[in-house]
């Protein structure tokens, strides 16, 4: 099934303004990739405004209802790869099991390390925002973010944070790690919201 940006005729209507096609898939991160040997020590919290805050096993997000979506991805440096297949929990299954309360309007990402990225509520769930563990039939790769990364395919891809450990439901807009480096507070690659000052 593909989300995200219809489907056009030719692949440069499905490409935002200012990027060019790879078929790589380039690793961009700050800090060091971390490695799980044991995914009994790992888990993922989850609260903030919600009626019912989880911490959740691997195992746990495995016996969610899971799905393939298909999509494109824009980064922010200018490169753009088409048809990707991701595997995961959809976000808003996840914001459904916390109760998320009704004057969340902005959600926070953590990730390994204190790397953070902020979503608006509306994009954190919409139907084509992932909780994901695989691409294109394969576990992530660490450098990818294995075990577990959001994929917003209809933002830049910084948003879409990878080593995924936390996610919280706030009422206010809170900078993550490279917004409060001058990237932009949204992030939508049509709009090209690159940076703050965009």
């Amino acid at each position: 099934m593909y989300f995200g940006k219809p489907r056009a005729h030719t692949d440069s209507e499905r490409v935002p303004p200012n990027q060019h096609v790879t078929k790589k898939f380039p690793v961009l991160h700050a800090g060091s990739v971390p490695e799980y040997p044991d995914l009994n020590r790992w888990n993922l919290q989850v609260y903030g405004l919600v009626d019912q805050p989880l911490l959740l096993s691997f195992s746990d997000l495995m016996n969610y209802p899971q799905t393939t979506l298909g999509n494109d991805i824009h980064c922010v440096t200018g490169w753009t790869r088409l048809d990707n297949e991701w595997s995961g929990i959809k976000t808003k299954i996840i914001a459904e099991a916390a109760g998320v309360n009704e004057r969340a309007r902005f959600v926070m990402l953590h990730a390994e390390e204190g790397w953070t990225a902020n979503v608006a509520i509306e994009d954190f769930l919409q139907d084509m925002s992932l909780l994901a563990h695989s691409h294109d039939g394969q576990a992530l790769t660490p450098e990818h973010g294995y075990p577990l990364r959001a994929v917003f395919p209809h933002l830049y891809f910084w948003k879409s944070a990878k080593w995924l450990r936390g996610i919280q439901f706030t009422e206010h807009n809170h900078p993550g790690f490279w917004e409060k480096n001058g990237y932009h507070m949204n992030g939508n690659p049509w709009e090209e919201e690159r940076f703050s000052w965009d």
